[in-house]
């Protein structure tokens, strides 16, 4: 069982800040995939999923942000998981907005959730780094990620959402970087 957790906090006044991309992205795939509705489990929502021959459990945390390793965690324990076996899909400052960039392990780099999750699964699983940019100066950054999309923003979001759901069968199998190039692809033909 392949863990795919998205990270972000819970509640409807957070559902178009930046820095839920990941739910929004979960949310994507399991539309794209038909799944049925989550259930409450592991601290978080979860989902079931059948992704070509991969079994992967969907997970939203509902511990907020900052306490997102305990749903991953309390996950790995039920199905005896790995950190190899966990993905991660969050927002990254540091990448242009709507850029999609996988690597395996490496540090928080400032990053709350991502911080709580090495904490209790170590380093060594995948992340999916969703760019929002960054506002310019450090001080504007906590604005900035807890922030709604500006209107402008609303139809590339969409885009990278449907092209992330429609390309998500390439982590299944572990080729990131098919899954990269195949997510700009469809990125380039949707661009005006």
């Amino acid at each position: 069982m392949q863990i795919w957790a998205g990270l972000g906090n819970p509640g409807p006044q957070y559902a178009m800040h930046r820095h839920n991309i990941g739910f929004m992205v979960i949310d994507a795939i399991a539309e794209i995939n038909d799944l049925p509705a989550p259930a409450k489990k592991f601290k978080g929502w979860a989902q079931e999923a059948q992704i070509g021959a991969e079994k992967i459990l969907m997970l939203k945390p509902a511990t907020y942000m900052n306490e997102s390793g305990q749903s991953i965690r309390a996950a790995m324990d039920f199905y005896k998981a790995t950190p190899r076996d966990v993905t991660v899909f969050y927002d990254e400052l540091d990448l242009a907005p709507f850029k999609v960039k996988v690597k395996q392990g490496g540090g928080a780099a400032g990053h709350n959730g991502i911080r709580s999750s090495i904490a209790h699964i170590g380093e060594d699983f995948r992340r999916v780094r969703i760019g929002i940019g960054h506002p310019g100066h450090k001080d504007r950054v906590t604005g900035y990620v807890l922030g709604n999309f500006a209107k402008n923003e609303i139809d590339p979001l969409t885009d990278l959402l449907g092209a992330v759901g429609a390309e998500a069968h390439w982590l299944a199998v572990r080729d990131d970087v098919r899954f990269m190039n195949d997510v700009a692809m469809r990125l380039q033909e949707a661009a005006p």
